[in-house]
């Protein structure tokens, strides 16, 4: 495992037990037997990398809406601004 991470591992990746379990998969020759079935998605996968399906751009418009100053935040504070504002309106 990792000394740096970007974030925190599961209890499973500390105590060992998906190290352990990828192993004993790789001695019984699973992982050999299933990579035929990955391939399609593999594939898919690096074709729509290679079209550039995963860049910015591409992010951009497939969410069909531009991105907040402060993420979802910024609705949440304009939500409590707009309330604020009615509440002083009728007091």
């Amino acid at each position: 495992m990792k000394l740096s991470r970007y974030r925190k591992p599961s209890l499973k990746a500390v105590t060992g037990l998906t190290e352990a379990k990828k192993r004993t998969k790789k001695a019984a020759g699973i992982t050999a037997a299933a990579k035929p079935l990955r391939k399609p998605s593999n594939l898919q996968r690096q074709t729509k990398r290679k079209v550039g399906y995963y860049s910015g751009p591409a992010k951009l418009v497939r969410n069909k809406k531009a991105p907040t100053p402060l993420g979802c935040s910024f609705s949440v504070v304009l939500l409590v601004v707009v309330l604020l504002g009615l509440a002083a309106f009728v007091l």
